[in-house]
């Protein structure tokens, strides 16, 4: 028997079955009956008045009051010789429950006054709920966190963590005696209470491990019903205490102290070392009227060595026969010892790992439990690693408030997470506002496009580069010199390169505008460059490459090989890859100007690369799109899929989008060679795809029918276009994209004059209050 005898659930139906039992018997006990009730009547509104009295405003705390077990669920745990931890589940039909409902209607509504009151602490919560999109797989990982709990190793008993408060009961219980995770390799028995996903791991998991997964496991269903079920505050000092009637204020200085840790010991293992880790162990107030039955220690001292399953069905007979005054007093000794937050035994150091582990929005809604929860789930490091998981790199440092209120605590790392969300959800479901409009191209095409900080560069056939402040959409000088059209540029910092029809490279400080140094080498246009630090390597149509020192302007190699226009160039530092209209990929080492591999596959000319350092991945007109291992030079997969010329690609993390003239856009796995998702349907571009961007959430097209859209990285889905132009299918094209964290920006015009050629940039940034 797996049940635990401390579930008040259980109690109440023993205690019920008694009752009805001896009334049928017994005038005697129908009396004892009736005083009973009365005696709870009393206490019951005694503790009501307690709360009312002491409602003071301050953030509501946990329900002492369990509820009934589930009988189906009794029955499976008591076959069970493991220790598992126990959900109690109310019954529905149970008559005394429903009463019990009824006396706290009041008290129920008094607590959502106190409710609407947090709101305005409790705005961080909300706007994680505001977004439908967010809020659906919020929900899906916080359910997922429940089911992906595995238990394969034995765990001693004082590593366990304490019970907490779950949706129906406000109860875990933990069985102290009968707690025991099953053996490596073998599922235990799923009795309805926290899911098992066992995985196929055939060692057993370090303690570290389990306890990890057991504490989130328990928070994971606690949360979402602390703040409306939680009745009063838990009191955190030096020392845990059980809970008296009322409610008493959490105590902040004992967890801000300079060690920044709470005094605490391993879990107890018994109840009278709960009471003595309550500070009880002499308040208890002990029956001396009568001197102890003969007899007694020695039961105790076989009770003690009885097996686990030996001692709950001794106690279950114990119960059946005690008079209901017995059983009530069975329950006030024990109902204080569960009622207690686990959180607050731990370390700060240890409670801090554990909740590391919850999902933002559970970090949210365990700041609104009590002060101590909300000191941890503020706590500036923990926001600080969930911002590397969503790639923020930066704190957000915002101007304090002259007035603090008490209590007020700054997580810069916090705030920057917030402000994270609040932008996505404006990138999903934001207005979509008017865009800055940036002209001064005239009718020509801006063949490149770069987007850095505030600064955006725009090449075009006009032979000129113009530079602009993405703030206020002004331009701030144009880089005049080219004699031909600019058709490749790179930028970093206040260093913009530029290739053109003219055969030269020209180096442009981006402050003043000057023109620091010009590259002559190439016998026709330079078509594609990419910069690296301080070299840049270009390919023209000359069908070489060539490494520059920007800061000097000299040529350092010349890398000769391919036999026809180099379309195509990345460069790492270390290696250069380049594809041609040759049909080639080639690998090169530009120190020694040695051709390493020659990567041959492709049956038409190569127009996009990508090189992360591993992997070369080559888009070609034959429709195909080759990865390659850029140290044995062998074709790991071929992606197939599309039905013409791969036109743009980006490369993070294993991860490829590419975009076709075929007017779809393909989600790739490169390791895998899967194709994880096609960006089609309804919504899909109807012409030519001509670039495209994506980070963790979204992807971001553009096309020749005149459309930027928004799709969901992670399933495909279309959420909204961004840029609809009005010549849209009569000649309007969006060239050129870039996007940053909180800004697009587009490169629009046409092929037949039907739209003018300008730039669009659209914010998607928060106002910071």
């Amino acid at each position: 028997m797996n049940q635990e005898l401390l579930s008040v659930g259980s109690k109440r139906r023993r205690t019920g079955g008694s009752l009805r039992g001896n009334a049928s018997s017994s005038q005697v006990d129908e009396e004892q009956m009736n005083r009973v009730v009365e005696e709870e009547q009393q206490q019951q509104q005694r503790h009501q008045e307690a709360e009312h009295t002491a409602r003071n405003g301050e953030l509501v705390g946990a329900d002492p009051r369990p509820g009934d077990q589930n009988d189906s669920q009794q029955g499976q745990v008591e076959e069970n010789n493991n220790r598992f931890i126990s959900v109690d589940e109310d019954s529905s039909g149970n008559q005394e429950e429903q009463e019990e409902d009824e006396e706290h209607a009041g008290e129920q509504e008094e607590e959502e006054e106190e409710e609407e009151e947090e709101e305005e602490m409790d705005q961080e919560s909300d706007d994680f709920d505001q977004s439908d999109d967010s809020s659906r797989e919020d929900e899906h990982t916080h359910n997922s966190n429940v089911t992906n709990c595995s238990s394969i190793v034995e765990l001693p008993i004082h590593q366990l963590s304490s019970p907490f408060y779950t949706k129906t009961t406000k109860r875990v219980f933990i069985n102290q005696e009968e707690f025991k995770m099953s053996k490596p390799g073998k599922a235990p028995v799923n009795h309805g209470l926290v899911p098992v996903d066992l995985k196929t791991s055939k060692e057993p998991l370090p303690h570290q491990t389990v306890m990890k997964i057991f504490s989130i496991s328990i928070i994971a269903q606690g949360l979402p019903f602390c703040r409306r079920r939680m009745k009063r505050k838990l009191d955190h000092g030096s020392e845990v205490r059980s809970f008296s009637l009322g409610k008493k204020p959490c105590k902040v200085s004992d967890y801000t102290s300079t060690t920044g840790l709470v005094p605490c010991s391993a879990t107890p293992t018994t109840f009278g070392d709960l009471r003595a880790a309550n500070g009880q162990g002499q308040q208890r107030r002990r029956i001396t009227s009568v001197q102890p039955p003969t007899g007694l220690q020695e039961w105790l001292k076989m009770f003690q060595s009885w097996s686990g399953p030996e001692k709950l069905l001794a106690l279950d007979e114990l119960i059946d026969s005690c008079e209901p005054t017995q059983v009530k007093h069975m329950m006030q000794v024990i109902e204080p010892q569960f009622q207690r937050d686990f959180i607050s035994l731990l370390p700060k150091e240890l409670a801090l790992y554990v909740l590391s582990f919850l999902e933002p929005k559970d970090l949210l809604q365990a700041a609104q439990t009590c002060r101590y929860w909300r000191i941890l789930a503020e706590d500036n490091l923990l926001w600080r690693e969930k911002c590397k998981e969503e790639g923020i790199d930066e704190p957000l440092h915002i101007k304090r408030r002259k007035i603090i209120k008490p209590g007020f605590i700054h997580s810069p790392w916090k705030s920057a997470y917030i402000r994270q969300h609040r932008i996505d959800t404006n990138w999903r479901r934001g207005e979509l506002k008017s865009p800055k409009v940036l002209k001064g191209h005239d009718d020509h095409v801006i063949t490149c496009l770069q987007f850095c900080g505030n600064r955006i560069v725009s090449g075009s056939d006009d032979n000129t580069l113009k530079v602009w402040s993405a703030v206020t959409g002004k331009c701030l000088r144009t880089l005049v010199g080219h004699t031909g059209g600019v058709w490749s540029s790179q930028m970093r910092d206040n260093i913009i390169i530029s290739g053109s029809t003219d055969r030269t490279l020209k180096v442009w400080n981006a402050e003043t505008g000057e023109c620091i140094h010009t590259l002559y080498g190439h016998t026709s246009t330079v078509r594609c460059m990419h910069l690296h630090e301080k070299r840049v390597v270009s390919g023209s149509r000359d069908a070489t490459l060539r490494v520059w020192d920007i800061e000097t302007g000299q040529c350092l190699h010349v890398l000769m090989g391919h036999v026809a226009a180099v379309r195509c160039v990345q460069y790492d530092g270390r290696r250069v890859v380049s594809g041609a209209y040759d049909f080639m990929v080639k690998v090169w080492d530009p120190e020694t100007e040695t051709c390493l591999h020659t990567l041959q596959g492709h049956t038409n000319r190569v127009y996009s690369l990508q090189f992360d350092g591993i992997h070369v991945v080559s888009g070609s007109l034959d429709t195909s799109i080759r990865v390659w291992d850029v140290e044995t030079g062998n074709c790991i997969h071929t992606l197939t899929g599309h039905q013409s010329l791969t036109s743009g690609m980006e490369l993070k993390d294993n991860i490829l989008v590419s975009g076709n003239a075929d007017s779809t856009v393909k989600i790739w796995d490169i390791k895998t060679g899967q194709c994880l998702q096609t960006l089609q349907g309804p919504h899909k571009h109807q012409s030519a795809v001509t670039c495209l961007q994506f980070n963790k959430n979204f992807v971001i097209t553009s096309s020749d029918d005149g459309t930027v859209k928004l799709w969901d990285l992670r399933t495909g889905e279309f959420i909204r276009n961004l840029v609809t132009l009005e010549s849209g299918g009569s000649g309007g094209v969006v060239w050129r994209i870039r996007a940053s964290n909180t800004k697009l920006v587009c490169a629009v015009g046409s092929r037949n004059g039907t739209e003018e050629t300008k730039l669009l940039v659209l914010d998607f940034d928060v106002d910071l209050k």
